[in-house]
């Protein structure tokens, strides 16, 4: 009876030391592990403008850095876009410049030489209808030559008065208006040629930053409309990390608290540091395999790691730990 006792005692003492041993190596006592997956962020990219699409540079798999060349479209609709443009504003340029030279001495003195042959026609016509006028007095002439006298003064002087009007005009020069105007055109021209040039330089597809091509949308010979997607990449830098903690531990996991992360499928260890903290509380999500956690109101975390590679993929699962302040 009493070995019975000693016994019981004996493995008492045991099963203390093993749940004592326990508890020392439980999270509660030692770094906070937290689980989570990695989320990579993705984006859709395509042309400004729409066209044919005459080649795609990459595959699906393929690494591109930032600035590389993805693909193309056709340049010959927009490279005659763009000429059509030049053009206009040279032509408005030309007609600017006119306007403000004003007018050129040859054509002035062209004009006051047809004055001078204005005014002698209308002086000669002026003489003829007084003299007419002085003979049909008499009698010595009829009342239609008369009249056929008084029109052509009429159209003498008219004549006189415009070609007058005409040399008053060039040599005061263009008005200040159409100078300003003609400065608007030009303007307009040179917006519309820049505009050009830039639908031009987008025709060519660049990589925004270092990515990985996850799928080709479209192939070579397809038409796409402007901001239609022909890539989808997955982007290198940033990656995130998505986890939950609990309440209680929230205290522990403040921004910029530095994070080890590790996978299932490689020892390599990854670090990184806590960016964001969600002040809203959700329900675990079924992703957190941690059962004491599944049914817990917990607080969205983004970490970001930094020195994130390949391996790391999207949406695979790691384990993330930090120490509790």
């Amino acid at each position: 009876m009493r070995k019975a006792v000693v016994a019981v005692a004996v493995l008492t003492l045991i099963a203390g030391g093993v749940y004592a041993w326990y508890r020392a190596q439980a999270p509660e006592n030692g770094p906070l592990i937290l689980y989570g997956n990695v989320d990579i962020r993705e984006l859709s990219i395509g042309f400004r403008q729409g066209g044919r699409v005459t080649d795609i540079m990459v595959d699906e798999g393929d690494d591109v850095a930032a600035g590389a060349l993805l693909a193309g479209l056709d340049p010959v609709p927009l490279r005659n876009a763009l000429n059509a443009a030049r053009a206009e504003v040279a032509r408005a340029k030309a007609s600017l410049a006119k306007l403000e030279a004003g007018s050129r001495s040859q054509e002035i003195e062209q004009v006051r030489e047809a004055e001078r042959q204005a005014q002698a026609v209308f002086s000669s016509r002026q003489l003829e209808f007084k003299r007419l006028r002085e003979l049909a007095q008499s009698g010595a002439t009829s009342q239609q030559t008369l009249d056929s006298a008084r029109y052509a003064l009429d159209e003498a002087r008219a004549r006189l008065a415009e070609v007058r009007a005409t040399l008053s005009l060039l040599e005061e020069g263009p008005r200040v208006e159409d100078i300003d105007a003609a400065s608007a055109q030009l303007e307009a021209a040179q917006a519309q040629a820049a505009q050009a040039e830039t639908a031009m330089s987008d025709a060519r597809l660049t990589a925004p930053s270092d990515a990985l091509v996850l799928t080709r949308i479209v192939e070579p010979g397809a038409i796409v409309q402007a901001g239609g997607p022909v890539l989808s990449l997955a982007l290198r830098d940033p990656v995130y990390v998505r986890a939950y903690v609990s309440e209680a531990d929230l205290g522990g996991v403040a921004p910029g608290t530095a994070v080890v992360v590790s996978t299932d499928s490689s020892t390599r260890q990854y670090h990184g540091q806590v960016g964001f903290v969600s002040p809203r509380a959700e329900f675990t999500p079924k992703t957190v395999q941690t059962e004491s956690l599944r049914t817990e109101l917990v607080y969205r975390l983004r970490i970001v790691v930094d020195d994130a590679d390949e391996h790391l993929l999207q949406g695979m699962p790691v384990t993330v730990r930090l120490a509790q302040p």
